[in-house]
C-alpha cells in the first residue's frame, strides 16, 4: 500500500461460536475494515500478542476466559484500545459491568453489522482525535515559552517545581509578584503544559479598561444592549471555552464585575449583557496581581469569596533582587538578543565592573527593567565593551552595597524608617506580611514608613 494512503483499521472479532465470529468479521470487511475472527479467548490472546489491532469486538460469555478477562488483557497490551462487547438479551447486567470496567459500548444479539460499524467508526474517530491532541500537547510542551525565562536560582527552581505540578490540572492558579516578574509568561507556560494546550489562551488586562467596557469585553453583549452595541459579541469568557482565561491585574476589577466573575467560576455559565439566556463554558482561570489582596479585601476593594475561589493554588514569583544569581545569565541573554536586533552597535560584552554594579542594583522594575536597560546600553554603546560609564543613571547613582547604618549615628525614628523600608522591599512590597514579620500592626508600619524624608515604596 502506498505510504500516503491511510491504513485500514484492523478489528479482532471474538465469539465462541465460530460462525458468528466469521459472519461479523466478513460483514466488517465488506464495509472497509480488515477484520479477523477468533473462536476462543486463547486464540484471541495469541493474536493480540502477535499483531496490532485498532479495536476489539468480543462476546461476553465464553468458556474458560470470558470477555471481561479478555478485555483486561487487551487493555494491558493497548491501554486505549476501543472494546465493544456482544451479549445476549438476558445478560444485560454483565454488559453494564463491562462498561464499568472500561468497555466502550455493548450490543445486544441479534444486531445488524451496520450498527456495529457505525459505533466502530465513531470510537476510532474519537481515538484518533485523542491521540492527535496528545501529540499536539507534547509538541506544545516542548515549545512552551520557557525559553523566555532564564533562571538557575533556588527561588526560581521552587517556582518551576510548583508550575510543573499544577500545569496539567484544571484548578485555578493565582500568580503573585511585582510588576515585571513574568506573571504573563508563567501563565502561558501553565497553559502550554496543560491538557488545554490545544485550546485558546485568552488574556484580559483588568486594569486597562473602564468597568462598562471591561464587562462587555469579558462577558459579551447582544445587539442593542447599550448604545453602540450594533452586533452580538460572545465575550472573552465564552471565547476561552476549551482553553484558559488569563485575568491579569485581577485586583483592579470592580466589585460588581467580581461578583459576576464569581458566578461564572461557580456555575460554569456566562450571560452576555442584555441576554436572556445563559451559555455553558468550560475553561480554566489563571489570575495575576502585583497587589496585596489581604489589604484590598480589608479596604473593601476585593471580594474575599472570589479570592478563595481563585487562590486554590498561589505561586509567588520572586523579584529580581531576591535572585541576583540569575542576573549574569539574564544579562548574557538580553545582550545577545539586543545585538541581534541592532547589528550596527559595536557592543560585544559587558565589563566585569559593569556586571557587578548591575548585579548589585535593586531593579524595582525587575526583569522587564533589566531587559530595557540592556537594550539602551547596546543602542548607546561607543565601544566593544560596555563599562560603568555606559550604565543607566539609576544604576550608577545607586549606592553599591549600602548599609542601613550608612551616614553614621542617626535618630531611632530614622533607623525605624530605613529598616521598615528595607523589610518591605525584602518582602516584595506586601505591607501585611511586613507588619507581621516586624511584630507590629499596619497602622504602626504606615507611621514608620511615612516619617519625613522616607523614600517612596510601593502601595
Amino acid at each position: 500500500m502506498p505510504p500516503h494512503e491511510p491504513r485500514v483499521p484492523r478489528i479482532l472479532v471474538v465469539d465462541d461460536e465460530r460462525e458468528m465470529a466469521e459472519m461479523v468479521a466478513d460483514g466488517l470487511c465488506d464495509r472497509g475494515y480488515e477484520a479477523v475472527a477468533a473462536s476462543s479467548s486463547d486464540e484471541a490472546k495469541g493474536r493480540l500478542g502477535e499483531d496490532t489491532f485498532d479495536a476489539l469486538v468480543t462476546d461476553l460469555r465464553m468458556p474458560g476466559v470470558d470477555g471481561l478477562a479478555l478485555m483486561a488483557e487487551a487493555r494491558r497490551v493497548t491501554p486505549d484500545l476501543p472494546v465493544i462487547v456482544m451479549t445476549a438479551y438476558g445478560a444485560i447486567d454483565s454488559a453494564i459491568e463491562s462498561m464499568r470496567r472500561g468497555a466502550s459500548h455493548y450490543l445486544t444479539k441479534p444486531f445488524k453489522v451496520e450498527e456495529l460499524a457505525l459505533f466502530l467508526d465513531r470510537l476510532l474517530d474519537e481515538r484518533r482525535v485523542r491521540r492527535e491532541a496528545s501529540a499536539l500537547r507534547a509538541v506544545l510542551r516542548e515549545r512552551a515559552p520557557e525559553s523566555g525565562i532564564i533562571a538557575a536560582s533556588k527561588a526560581m527552581a521552587q517556582v518551576f517545581e510548583v508550575i510543573g505540578r499544577m500545569a496539567d490540572t484544571d484548578v485555578p492558579v493565582l500568580l503573585l509578584g511585582e510588576t515585571g516578574t513574568g506573571k504573563g509568561l508563567f501563565a502561558r507556560i501553565l497553559h502550554a503544559r496543560s491538557a488545554r494546550a490545544s485550546g485558546p489562551f485568552v488574556t484580559v488586562n483588568c486594569a486597562a479598561l473602564p468597568e462598562p467596557l471591561l464587562e462587555s469585553e469579558l462577558f459579551g453583549h447582544v445587539k442593542g444592549a447599550f448604545t453602540g452595541a450594533t452586533q452580538n459579541r460572545p465575550g472573552l469568557v465564552a471565547e476561552s471555552h476549551g482553553g484558559t482565561l488569563f485575568l491579569d491585574e485581577i485586583a483592579e476589577m470592580s466589585p460588581a464585575l467580581q461578583a459576576k466573575l464569581l458566578d461564572v467560576l461557580e456555575r460554569r455559565v456566562v450571560r452576555a449583557v442584555g441576554a436572556s439566556r445563559e451559555r455553558a463554558v468550560d475553561l480554566r482561570v489563571i489570575a495575576a496581581t502585583h497587589r496585596d489582596l489581604d489589604e484590598r479585601i480589608k479596604a473593601g476593594a476585593f471580594r474575599e469569596d472570589l479570592r478563595y475561589r481563585l487562590d486554590v493554588v498561589s505561586i509567588e514569583l520572586p523579584p529580581l533582587r531576591q535572585r541576583r544569581e540569575d542576573i549574569p545569565l539574564l544579562l548574557e541573554h538580553f545582550l545577545r538578543e539586543a545585538r541581534g536586533r541592532h547589528r550596527g552597535s559595536p557592543a560585544e560584552r559587558l565589563a566585569p565592573e559593569a556586571i557587578a554594579r548591575l548585579v548589585d542594583y535593586r531593579w524595582p522594575g525587575n526583569v522587564r527593567e533589566l531587559a530595557y536597560a540592556v537594550e539602551r546600553m547596546v543602542l548607546l554603546a561607543r565601544s566593544a565593551e560596555i563599562t560603568v560609564a555606559d550604565l543607566p543613571h539609576a544604576v550608577v547613582a545607586a549606592r553599591s552595597g549600602g548599609s542601613l547604618f550608612d551616614g553614621g549615628v542617626m535618630p531611632v525614628r530614622d533607623l525605624q524608617r530605613r529598616y521598615a523600608t528595607w523589610a518591605l522591599d525584602q518582602l516584595g512590597g506586601h505591607r501585611t506580611r511586613t507588619a507581621e514579620q516586624l511584630g507590629i500592626d499596619l497602622k504602626t508600619l504606615a507611621k514608620w514608613l511615612s516619617e519625613p524624608e522616607a523614600p517612596g515604596e510601593r502601595d
